[in-house]
């Protein structure tokens, strides 16, 4: 596996949600119909879709691998799942291997890599990018193993017994899986700001355009990204993060250490359910551990 490229967002009304990526998280257009829209923050084509209809946000998601579509589509085969090879998925994305997750049935995307989006520069407020994307599911262990042993992922860190952080490369995770039978769909997604000075631009940019925080600033346990929760026009949690751990030798299986981290060296973990797990700062929001 190699990054997270792309999520799917389905909207009754796409210029509303268009004009909140571009105008309000500075996003560039790259294409875009009065049904939909692809937008980017640097040199892929797209790291956002926006398709116009009526559901859940992450109506699919898309992961850049490094293995031959080919034998991707035979290795998923062989382990019962059914994949079809598309090429009118969206521009950007002409090759598509499309399967349904397992446990949620949105679904997913593997490409080998898209197109480039012709955008250069990064504007002084733009994300860097997408980092991840968090989501509800009624078998978290269905999940898990179809990431790990199917996809190549790692296990980054659990909370309690119902909160999965995998990662597809150095960063801490670009997949969470929250257990659940009360819910479903999206949790949330996730764009990695530069610093904690770009951070704050953009949060007072929010403020300008009357979109409020609803939890953070703060610092999650597992990660330790310095976080904000905010909500797009269609209710979206939005998460604007940085300083995410990271692993640059898997070989040694430790994060890159921080003077906030618990222990030296810092290793993925089971964390308890506590105050501290979810944000070292306080306080908690109760609905990120209701499940």
């Amino acid at each position: 596996m190699s990054k997270l490229g792309y999520v799917g967002f389905t909207t009754p009304d796409v210029d509303r949600l268009v004009e909140y990526y571009t105008r309000v998280l500075d996003f560039e257009l790259v294409e875009s119909s009065p049904d939909g829209a692809f937008l980017t923050t640097g040199v892929d084509h797209h790291c956002v879709t926006i398709t116009r209809g009526e559901g859940r946000a992450r109506t699919s998601v898309g992961y850049e691998i490094h293995e031959d579509l080919d034998d991707a589509a035979r290795r998923l085969g062989e382990a019962g799942y059914v994949t079809q090879r598309r090429s009118d998925v969206g521009p950007g994305t002409p090759d598509v291997l499309v399967l349904a997750e397992p446990g949620t049935g949105v679904p997913l995307h593997l490409i080998t890599a898209q197109d480039p989006s012709g955008v250069s520069g990064y504007p002084p407020l733009r994300p860097t990018k997408l980092g991840h994307v968090a989501a509800y599911t009624a078998d978290l262990g269905l999940l898990q193993d179809f990431y790990q042993d199917l996809l190549g992922f790692r296990w980054s860190d659990t909370v309690g017994d119902f909160f999965v952080f995998l990662r597809c490369n150095a960063d801490h995770h670009a997949a969470n899986f929250m257990a659940s039978t009360k819910y479903d769909g999206m949790h949330h997604v996730a764009y990695e700001m530069r610093d904690p000075s770009h951070l704050i631009s953009m949060l007072d940019h929010l403020a300008k355009h009357d979109h409020r925080l609803h939890w953070g600033p703060g610092r999650h346990g597992p990660g330790h990204n310095l976080f904000t929760y905010h909500r797009d026009p269609d209710g979206n949690v939005v998460e604007l993060f940085t300083q995410i751990d990271v692993v640059h030798d898997e070989a040694k299986g430790h994060w890159e250490p921080r003077p906030w981290h618990e222990t030296f060296p810092m290793y993925p973990r089971t964390w308890e359910v506590d105050a501290a797990t979810v944000n070292q700062w306080g306080p908690v929001d109760p609905p990120s551990l209701d499940h």
